[in-house]
C-alpha cells in the first residue's frame, strides 16, 4: 500500500486507502513548518524517511494518528521521541502539538484530540 499525501478533507470512501495496516487507525506524519500530511503506512518512521527525501527538516516532523472509528486523534509515535526535547512518544510541547493538530484537522475536521 502506498503512502499518501493528504491534502483535503478525506470522505468515508477515501479512508480505505489508508487502512491496509489498520482497520480502524491511519498512522500520519506532518511536517509541521511546510503543513504537509501523510499517511497510510505501517510505521510512522516510513512517512518520516519519505518527508526526509523531500527536504523537510526532523525537528519539523511529528507522528500521531486517527481512529476512523471513534474518531479521535492522538499525537503518538516513536518518532516523537527526542532526547532533551520530547522524551515520550506523545508530543509534550503545547505549541508543536497545537500546530501538529491544527495540520490534522484541516483534512480530518470532525476529528477531536484525545
Amino acid at each position: 500500500m502506498p503512502i499518501l499525501k493528504i491534502n483535503h478533507i478525506l470522505k468515508e470512501s477515501e479512508l480505505s486507502e489508508f487502512t491496509t495496516f489498520f482497520p480502524d487507525y491511519i498512522k500520519l506524519v506532518v511536517d509541521i513548518d511546510q503543513n504537509i500530511l501523510y499517511g497510510g503506512s505501517e510505521f510512522h518512521a516510513d512517512i518520516e524517511k519519505i518527508l526526509l527525501n523531500q527536504g523537510s527538516a526532523q525537528a519539523s516532523l511529528w507522528g500521531g494518528g486517527v481512529n476512523t472509528k471513534t474518531k479521535k486523534i492522538d499525537c503518538l509515535a516513536i518518532i516523537n521521541i527526542r532526547p532533551g526535547e520530547n522524551p515520550d512518544p506523545n508530543i509534550l510541547d503545547s505549541k508543536t502539538r497545537d500546530k501538529f493538530l491544527k495540520i490534522v484537522k484541516s483534512c480530518f475536521p470532525d476529528y477531536t484530540y484525545g
